[in-house]
């Protein structure tokens, strides 16, 4: 049910037609709770100003729009610069509400399936916590130099250093409406104000007076569930010829991945959910015997205590601009040393 729902918002909201006049009718409701939650969260007692550095990544839009793979590499940059960084997060999705440090080999039902994944991917320190600022205070009380917020752009009443808006290239601002007409978060004038906007994939329709970097998300690799082999998407192509292929998906644009899929060579039969879906073995009992299973690597993570066989993911490797890198670098130096 909730896949069809959300298939049929995203009809309505990435649609040249005007959505229905009921969804239009809730709109200035939306905007109103939204300005009277920023109103409160500008009152200066109410405010939050965490000790160390802080960093936003997140965007204006619903669903997903790519804002993991940034922070990923965002998070290498200042590592690879010596800076001691860690990243908070709500763990959207997961089936607890406790604040805790996310372990590499974690349970993503318990911190959820983009933390568990930063975690492995980064190295950094990543904690969760019902409340966002609550995963901030933990992390300063840490061996920190800076914090990264993967999502948190409209969380009001909590003082930040840099942001970064991150919009899906193909699908943009959808038809401009704010939620739930459309799928915007806030007014699409928030890009004018932010330190960084960056789009995944090119943004074809950009507004001129928008300045944004394209981010490119690459795969050329498959990895078996279990992280015991890897091989390239040639090498897997040639193996599994003639083989029946399932690939799932459950983020935000899953059409991307099924994309990426028929770049690399990789003929599947496509199996979309919702973001952060929660998979089960029920979801795979539809694979006949002997069938190869093919995922993202943010599935992945929940996928792995499921026992399915042959069953590989596809890990991304994130390229930015070196343009875009090298004033990045020259920020976050300077960032740290005024801080």
């Amino acid at each position: 049910m909730r896949a069809g729902f959300e298939n049929w918002l995203l009809g309505h909201w990435y649609s040249t037609r005007r959505p229905p006049w009921y969804l239009r009718l809730l709109e200035p409701v939306y905007r109103y709770a939204f300005l009277q939650i920023q109103k409160k969260g500008n009152d200066p007692t109410a405010r939050y100003r965490p000790g160390l550095p802080l960093i936003v990544v997140g965007n204006i839009t619903a669903g997903g729009s790519g804002k993991t793979p940034l922070v990923i590499r965002l998070c290498q940059i200042a590592l690879d610069m010596g800076i001691k960084a860690g990243i908070a997060s709500t763990g959207y999705g997961r089936l607890s509400s406790d604040t805790l440090v996310v372990n590499a080999d974690g349970d993503a039902h318990r911190c959820g399936d983009e933390p568990l994944l930063l975690a492995r991917r980064t190295g950094a320190t990543v904690v969760v916590a019902k409340r966002r600022a609550d995963a901030i205070r933990q992390l300063e009380s840490m061996d920190l130099d800076l914090i990264f917020s993967d999502d948190g752009l409209q969380q009001a009443g909590l003082d930040r250093d840099m942001e970064f808006c991150v919009v899906d290239g193909a699908r943009g601002l959808g038809n401009g409406h704010l939620l739930p007409a459309g799928p915007l978060r806030e007014p699409a004038g928030r890009l004018r104000q932010v330190d960084y906007v960056v789009t995944n994939g090119p943004w074809l329709g950009k507004p001129d007076d928008i300045d944004a970097s394209a981010m490119q998300l690459k795969a050329a690799n498959l990895c078996s569930l279990d992280d015991a082999i890897t091989v390239l998407a040639d090498q897997f192509v040639q193996k599994y010829t003639g083989k029946l292929i399932h690939a799932f998906a459950g983020i935000g644009h899953p059409q991307r991945f099924f994309a990426t899929l028929d770049t690399l060579g990789i003929e599947a039969v496509a199996h979309g959910f919702p973001d952060h879906h929660l998979f089960t073995r029920k979801d795979f009992d539809s694979i006949m015997p002997g069938s190869v299973i093919v995922m993202t690597e943010k599935d992945a993570v929940k996928c792995r205590s499921l026992g399915l066989t042959n069953a590989w993911y596809v890990p991304v490797d994130t390229h930015l601009p070196d343009e875009f890198e090298n004033d990045f670098k020259d920020r976050l130096a300077k960032m740290m040393k005024e801080h």
